[in-house]
């Protein structure tokens, strides 16, 4: 018997050796460059100076959110470094400091870099060296594009898809208007226009001029002459906040009152409005995918109450008007809801495949009703807007949340 239990013995050793060989190897931690046991690095590029400097606000809040994961123990036991840079909203300082993060910091992945010329002067860069590019704050379709372009995905609304619901709503509430359009010259302001001609369709004549300035003008008031005298009562303004700005108060100036559409990324009460003046920007109109951060109509949601204690305690310097601040909120709140999915698969892969499988995502400053999905042939998080109006000291949502279909 004795021999017997030898062997039996022996049996359950050599199993449980087994056992504690295979274990790691079920449970193996895989990583990239810029993950550890302790540690997943991250990479940003901000307008931190330059003409585009008012969405610095994103990356501040974006930081704050993350340091917030940090003290609330980090995602499955890491803590996150946010490593965000200044490119001044220039194309090739957008390139250095790209390269810089990837190899020189070695970071996982760029997240939520503002700009469309500055993300797409590094989009080749990224897909070559197969690094995530996720979340570009920036609206532009090109994007949505995976079989092309497999690292590289988008977070709000495209630009194309925003202008179409403009477009509906001309035709339905202003027939026979006649519509001049600024547009800032470069992938933003043409993407738009492109999406406003598609919406339009036949009606496109009703377009009575179309005009652009560059970024490097300091102001744009000639535009808006040249527009008002174009016979144009509608005016869309397809703009960033520093020259929203001074599109608002210009019209008033010369007494122009037009139907008046800003785009939703300058529809900021803290950003545009308020510098603009609240007199003049009454009637504005624009679309939205969240709540407004200046609307007391938000003090008993659930989601804005958890955004007011996270910038009281986190980012008290914040200005809660600024929708930069709701918007870089829930940018990095999807980006740590991708983190927590990889679990201890932190390769760029996982990372990406995660981020493609999505479901019905609601971020706390998003409108209820709006959720993010994404799928591996869809790399467009939002495609949901709602029409809203400016009237005294805030933005009034109204009619139906309006999914667009993201045409190409």
């Amino acid at each position: 018997m004795s021999a017997v239990r030898f062997q039996v013995a022996a049996l359950w050793t050599a199993l449980a050796l087994c056992t504690a060989m295979s274990s790691p190897a079920l449970a193996q931690k895989k990583y990239d460059s810029g993950a550890s046991d302790t540690e997943i690095r991250i990479g940003n590029i901000m307008p931190y100076s330059g003409p585009a400097s008012a969405y610095a606000a994103i990356g501040k809040a974006e930081e704050a959110y993350f340091r917030k994961v940090n003290a609330e123990g980090g995602i499955n036991g890491r803590k996150i470094k946010f490593i965000s840079y200044d490119d001044a909203y220039s194309p090739p300082k957008t390139v250095e400091q790209a390269r810089k993060l990837v190899e020189s910091d070695g970071v996982l992945l760029i997240f939520g870099s503002l700009g469309t010329s500055t993300n797409g002067a590094i989009r080749e860069y990224m897909n070559e060296k197969k690094v995530p590019q996720l979340f570009v704050a920036s609206g532009a379709s090109k994007w949505n594009d995976p079989k092309q372009y497999p690292w590289t995905m988008g977070w709000q609304p495209s630009y194309a898809s925003e202008a179409r619901i403009y477009a509906k709503y001309i035709m339905k509430e202003k027939p026979d208007g006649k519509i001049g359009v600024l547009y800032q010259n470069d992938d933003f302001g043409k993407d738009y226009l492109k999406g406003l001609k598609d919406g339009l369709g036949p009606k496109a004549s009703m377009i009575v001029l179309e005009d652009s300035y560059d970024t490097s003008e300091p102001a744009i008031d000639e535009h808006v002459v040249k527009l008002k005298a174009s016979g144009a009562d509608v005016f869309i303004s397809i703009t960033t906040p520093k020259f929203a700005a001074q599109a608002i108060k210009k019209a008033a100036e010369i007494n122009w009152r037009p139907v008046h559409i800003v785009s939703n990324v300058s529809a900021s009460v803290g950003g545009v409005i308020e510098p603009a003046g609240l007199e003049v920007s009454q009637g504005l109109l624009s679309a939205s995918y969240t709540k407004d951060g200046s609307d007391p109509q938000w003090n008993a949601d659930d989601g804005m109450k958890k955004f007011y204690d996270f910038l009281a305690q986190y980012d008290p310097k914040a200005n809660k008007l600024d929708a930069g601040v709701v918007f870089g909120y829930a940018a990095a709140q999807t980006m740590v809801k991708v983190l927590q999915m990889c679990g201890d698969d932190l390769t760029r892969e996982n990372v990406m495949r995660q981020a493609a499988s999505l479901k019905d995502f609601e971020p706390d400053t998003l409108l209820p009703g709006i959720r993010i999905n994404t799928a591996p042939d869809n790399f467009a998080p939002i495609e949901q807007l709602q029409m809203m109006r400016f009237k005294g000291r805030k933005w009034q949502l109204f009619g139906e949340i309006i999914s667009s279909e993201m045409g190409h």
